[in-house]
């Protein structure tokens, strides 16, 4: 199985797959191509919580704003499971929660961006069926298809305890990777309070912050930033349009309205402070 995450919309990850699908025959699962654009620790945190659900697979993760830069393109094994994207953060909290579900260690490797005597990222196409606008040589803009795509494809068909015998990578330290940490929130006892920040805003609108659910344990309500608004464990337990506070299937408290948009009703967004208090 090979998974495919970006924030590409419509219709970039199809040449991905085009691609993907000329080097294996591997079934290929969409996480997502809706992440919010160049927001890499959205990505890092969607694909922790939701990668190891997988069995062992390779991840291709994209979301790349120094496309065409010096950031490295990396390929790291996390147990059972590779992921291949740009060393940039996005790739680090998901390849952890990987590792650790799996019992394994981190392993990195760097991809050779201009190794043509391997087809780890050979693409191939046939000149003659491109016009004059076409080449196969590879661009600075779309590192997803012309980079991640053919070596994620390549590392899948790769058993995991020969990457590194693959031409065109070459060992890291995982130390040297860029790491993209999830922020942790201040819960303070005296006074009783919780300070954090707003990590993702999901299509629903409901706001996740990074504040432990248990923060709200037997509470029946609480004030987010001066709001006084219910604990609930479930959004129908408020009428349509009110204001709640509930934990979220990762763990984290969420400001929500029942059929309604809690960004808007809190007038909250991504990294916006928010402070918790009974």
């Amino acid at each position: 199985m090979l998974t495919l995450s970006s924030d590409f919309g419509s219709p970039y990850p199809a040449a991905m797959k085009g691609v993907i699908s000329q080097k294996t025959t591997a079934r290929v699962v969409d996480i997502g191509h809706d992440f919010p654009r160049g927001d890499v620790r959205a990505a890092a945190f969607w694909l922790r919580e939701i990668l190891p659900y997988y069995p062992p697979a390779t991840h291709l993760a994209v979301v790349d704003p120094g496309v065409g830069t010096d950031r490295r393109a990396i390929v790291v094994r996390a147990g059972e499971h590779a992921l291949v994207g740009p060393d940039n953060g996005v790739l680090y909290p998901p390849a952890r929660a990987l590792a650790a579900g799996t019992g394994g260690d981190l392993e990195a490797f760097e991809i050779d961006e201009s190794a043509t005597e391997t087809d780890l990222l050979e693409i191939p196409r046939d000149p003659a069926t491109t016009d004059g606008n076409r080449t196969n040589d590879r661009g600075a803009t779309f590192h997803g298809r012309d980079v991640f795509a053919p070596a994620a494809a390549t590392v899948h068909e790769t058993p995991l305890d020969r990457l590194g015998s693959l031409a065109g990578l070459s060992p890291v330290d995982v130390e040297s990777l860029v790491e993209e940490t999830i922020p942790t929130a201040s819960v303070e006892t005296d006074p009783d309070r919780a300070r954090g920040e707003v990590l993702v805003v999901d299509d629903f609108g409901n706001v996740i912050t990074n504040v432990p659910g248990a923060f709200l344990a037997g509470r029946e309500s609480i004030e987010a930033n001066g709001r006084r608004v219910p604990v609930e464990a479930a959004f129908a337990s408020v009428p349509p349009g009110d204001r709640l506070a509930t934990v979220g299937e990762h763990g984290y408290v969420e400001l929500d309205v029942n059929d309604g948009r809690g960004d808007d009703a809190f007038s909250l967004d991504r990294g916006d402070d928010v402070v918790l208090e009974p």
